[in-house]
Parts: C-alpha cells; structure tokens; sequence
C-alpha cells in the first residue's frame, strides 16, 4: 500500500517508526513537510524518504491512503487533493470539523472521487461501540476529559478555577462538544470524534476536569440509547518524546493503516 505522512511531528514521526518496527507491509511513498531543509534528517528519515510541501504534488505520487498528522489547517487542502489523486483521507485534526461546513465540503470531494474519508479513534478508546450503537436511537453521550491540573495551565481553565490550589478533582466546564472545541481548542480533536461517532457536536456534552493528584490524561465515554449502557475509561500516557501528545492517538493511526494493507481488519 501506497503511503503518504502529512506533518512531521511527533505523532507522524512515531507513526513511520513504528510501522518500520513492525514491518507492515506499507510502501511510505513521501511525507509533506512545511520546511523541508529542517525536518530532513529528523527520526525516521534515514531511509531518505522523500519531502513534500506542496498538496498538488500528491496526484502524480498516486498514494492509496493519505494521513494527516498536521494541525487543522492541513485538513482541507491537504484532503481535498488526496481525494483527488485517488486516495482515501485519514486526518487526526478532526478539530477542523468545527468550522461549519468543513466535513461537508471534504465529504463532497470524496464522493465525487469515490474514496473514503476515516477518522481513527486518536486517544479515545469504544469508539466503534459507540458508532455502532448510534444506529439505533442514542439517549445521551457524556465525555468527561480529566488532566492533571498542572496541564490545564495556559488554557481558559485558568480563568474559571484556580488550578494552583485545587485539592479535589475540579469540573470547570460542561457544556456541548461543539462549544468545548471552541473554548479549548487543545481537547477539540477528541470532543469531534465523539461527537461524528454519536450525537453530534452540539447533542454530545463535554466536561472538562482539573484533578491535582492525576497522573495521566482520562477520558471517560458515557453513552445511553435503545443499545443499552456503556461506560468507558482510559488513562493514556504521554508519548516519551512529547508529554503534549497521547501515545495512543499514534497506535491508532498505525491500526488503520495496517488494517487498510493487511488481509485481517480487527
């Protein structure tokens, strides 16, 4: 499988080790960089994979999957022109969805080039549960994001609670995912994918929590509906390299896209 990494940062650069370690059977054809002469030679390029900077580029590379790894900014160009080189288009930054009429204008281009358009679960866990239960009727879906109040510093939370000296975990905000995307930018890639995989953004509610003696990031998923009940938790440590990103939010890119190249899909 023809494979293009958009962004070079520590997510895209331990999605390429990893697929490396694990030898999947993935042909990474090029990465699209912003600044080529400084990313090259980073982790990860001693097999000289080559640099790209322009989206245009992607129609002569004929990639089969093109994954975003980038910020926001690089979903829609970036996916528009992998949708029409004919490939399908996996972005991390669901946040871009935010914006009114993002995901419909990148969903018209892949119905015109007939591709696919797949958003992986990122630090969220039950996800395909939660998507599959929405087939019937969904009551509730609650998404309760819980950090160490040490990171929830530069971030409105700070206007709303005092972090320095909470003693308790603390909710310093509930309200829909489309307004926690708005308010906390950091946390709107996971309120987005809730919100696609159930209710939407503005049904799906949000709590954001400062707890001073937690050690890693929880996310709690709370869904009600004809389905039943579910309620899931994960805490998700950081990767290694960068406390800023989940570990888990690489493993699952790198299950899509082993899953897209591999005879089993689990």
């Amino acid at each position: 499988m023809r494979l293009v990494l958009v962004g070079s940062g520590a997510i895209g650069t331990e999605v390429e080790r990893l697929l490396d370690a694990r030898q999947a059977p993935v042909s990474l054809i090029a990465k699209a960089v912003r600044h080529p002469g400084r990313d090259r030679g980073r982790t990860g390029d001693a097999r000289a994979v080559p640099l790209i900077t322009d989206p245009g580029q992607l129609a002569e590379l004929r990639p089969d999957l093109v994954v975003e790894a980038a910020g926001r900014a690089a979903v829609l160009p970036w996916g528009e022109a992998a949708l029409a080189a004919g490939a399908d288009f996996a972005p991390v930054s669901t946040s871009a969805f935010a914006e009114d009429g993002a995901l419909d204008r990148l969903l018209a281009h892949a119905r015109q080039a007939r591709r696919q358009v797949l958003i992986t679960p990122g630090a969220l866990g039950g996800i395909d549960a939660l998507a599959a239960a929405s087939r019937l009727a969904l009551t509730t879906v609650i998404h309760e994001v819980t950090k160490p109040a040490t990171a929830w510093r530069g971030t409105g939370a700070e206007a709303l609670c005092d972090l320095d000296h909470l003693t308790a975990p603390h909710c310093f905000f509930e309200g829909s995912a489309r307004q926690a995307a708005q308010g906390f930018p950091q946390n709107a890639n996971v309120a987005l994918i809730t919100a696609l995989a159930g209710l939407g953004p503005d049904a799906t509610t949000l709590r954001l929590i400062a707890d001073p003696a937690a050690t890693a990031n929880r996310h709690r998923l709370i869904a009600t509906g004809a389905f039943g009940r579910m309620e899931i938790v994960l805490d998700n440590l950081p990767l290694a390299h960068n406390p800023k990103s989940s570990a888990l939010t690489a493993l699952s890119l790198v299950r899509l896209i082993e899953n897209r190249a591999n005879p089993l899909v689990i």
